[in-house]
């Protein structure tokens, strides 16, 4: 044991061996910083994907592509097939045009809140949705014939009267363009003869559907402001025809505001 000590003794007083053994422990050392540093890096970073390589880290997520907006159409298959038989009946449209537009029921005119659509030949034809939505009302109605009513966004409704053979029922979800009806007749304007009344409604207001078509929901968010200038000017012409009555009872021209229709 001593002669071991003595030689370990000898070997220190040697002057390599000390630097030689700062040397080897620095080595070690730096050995084991790096190969932790190599450890820690593969956890934090792992292997990048090909398919994700050059995407930039705080880039969002992808949005799917919207689908396209729905434009408002008339509720036929063939619109080159068809007319309209009877317009809707517009306060700022002249006096002959309105005139054109007034229904006449029970010796009573009507102002005709839509359009009545009829096949140039006379014969019925499949009615469809003009829009996608869902069926609020599906029923028989003395006046009207068969009645279809579908809700769709912004408050809108469009309304199908003088049908038959009524393919959808209350709670039925139904899409653009598909069949609902068939054309018919109805008490209500028997001279329009095999034909579908359309209407669209906005928050209960009856709107031009021909001023609508081919155009999206949004357009009739506009239609407010004109619906009331609308009322307004219609309030105005009765009280006109009326003072014109009063003066002149033998007078024949019709009250647009008499006998309105029902809903």
């Amino acid at each position: 044991m001593k002669e071991e000590n003595k030689k370990v003794s000898k070997l220190f007083r040697k002057r390599w061996v000390v630097p030689s053994i700062y040397l080897l422990s620095a080595a070690l050392i730096l050995t084991g910083v790096l190969w932790f540093q190599s450890k820690t890096n593969d956890i934090v970073q792992p292997p990048v994907d090909e398919a994700q390589q050059g995407t930039a880290v705080n880039e969002p997520d992808s949005v799917p592509v919207q689908q396209a907006v729905e434009q408002i159409v008339m509720p036929v298959l063939d619109p080159n097939a068809v007319e309209i038989a009877k317009p809707f009946y517009d306060f700022h449209a002249s006096a002959e045009e309105q005139e054109a537009a007034l229904v006449s029921y029970n010796d009573e005119y009507y102002p005709n809140k839509g359009v009545d659509i009829a096949m140039k030949n006379g014969e019925s034809f499949d009615v469809t949705a003009s829009l996608s939505g869902t069926v609020i009302k599906a029923e028989k109605d003395p006046i009207f014939g068969y009645v279809v009513h579908l809700q769709h966004d912004r408050g809108v409704v469009t309304v199908y009267q003088s049908l038959t053979d009524v393919q959808v029922k209350t709670g039925d979800t139904v899409k653009q363009g598909q069949v609902i009806a068939k054309a018919g007749t109805n008490e209500f304007n028997k001279e329009a003869g095999v034909h579908v009344h359309f209407e669209i409604r906005k928050d209960g207001q009856a709107v031009n559907p021909v001023a609508y078509f081919d155009q999206p929901l949004s357009a009739l968010e506009n239609n407010e402001q004109q619906t009331t200038e609308q009322q307004a000017e219609q309030q105005e012409t009765n009280q006109s025809e009326t003072n014109e009555q009063e003066a002149d009872p033998s007078s024949t021209v019709p009250d647009a505001s008499i006998g309105m229709a029902r809903t």
